[in-house]
């Protein structure tokens, strides 16, 4: 990895992940164009995986009080449900136009929660990630069309593994405090990325480069941690709001054109 390069990864991997230091989810997603144009998919993919499951990792050790096991057992549920169709099922499928129409629906979702954050204010609680009048059954048929959502996710995660977009409409209507939300979804990164890793180990992809690579990385991890954390504190719910599906329309058009 020439100087230059270097420099360009370690950019983005601070930015995106003191995003979703803040936020609790985006980072990867997010990086992911950009790292593996400048070092190829077989680096970039292995490395962000890693530097992602550290992250999680970091927020559920430190902010455990925050996780909400209830809806993480749901989500882990249905989302796992979804993960071996998506494996199986998405195996012999177009899967760049696949991800077009899921960029599309993550995009418009994500557009219209914003146009209600910054139109329509009045109609958004502060203190809860979702409005008030979008507030999710407590029955089971209420629910039943989100927790479609999380298998479509699953199904999504096991074909591309960029589910997280789905998942993050469900959790922002169910985890109403910001540091809930957070801690929650790093608890369902950190499992999910284990697997993943596990798996990477068993198939020898961590070969010298990328270990060196990853080690190199951690420096902009850190700094990403630091920064965002001081961030995150700072943010009130409205904001904190806002910010998730501006992270989330940023997801979805990153993943629309690139």
């Amino acid at each position: 990895m020439s100087p230059l390069v270097f420099s360009l990864v370690g950019l983005t991997v601070f930015i995106t992940h003191a995003l979703e230091a803040i936020t609790g989810f985006g980072c990867t997603v997010l990086a992911l164009p950009f790292v593996t144009a400048l070092v190829g998919v077989k680096t970039g993919v292995p490395i962000l995986a890693t530097l992602a499951w550290i992250l999680a990792l970091y927020i559920v050790i430190t902010k455990w009080r925050f996780i909400n096991f209830k809806e993480f057992a749901i989500i882990l549920l249905f989302v796992g449900l979804g993960l071996p169709f998506g494996i199986l099922a998405f195996k012999n499928l177009d899967s760049r136009l696949l991800k077009k129409i899921l960029a599309v629906f993550i995009t418009f979702s994500a557009a219209w929660q914003v146009y209600r954050r910054f139109k329509r204010p009045n109609r958004v609680n502060p203190n809860c990630p979702a409005a008030p009048e979008a507030a999710m059954s407590k029955r089971f048929w209420g629910r039943l069309p989100y927790y479609l959502l999380l298998i479509l996710g699953g199904m999504v995660h096991g074909a591309f593994a960029s589910g997280g977009p789905l998942v993050v409409l469900y959790a922002s209507k169910t985890l109403t405090d910001k540091g809930s939300f957070r801690a929650t979804l790093c608890l369902l990164w950190t499992t999910l990325n284990t697997i993943l890793l596990m798996n990477y180990l068993r198939s020898g992809v961590f070969t010298a480069p990328i270990i060196s690579g990853t080690a190199g990385m951690l420096p902009f991890l850190v700094a990403g941690i630091i920064v965002g954390e001081k961030i995150h504190y700072k943010v009130d719910g409205e904001l904190f709001g806002k910010l998730i599906f501006l992270v989330l329309l940023a997801t979805g058009l990153f993943m629309l054109f690139f």
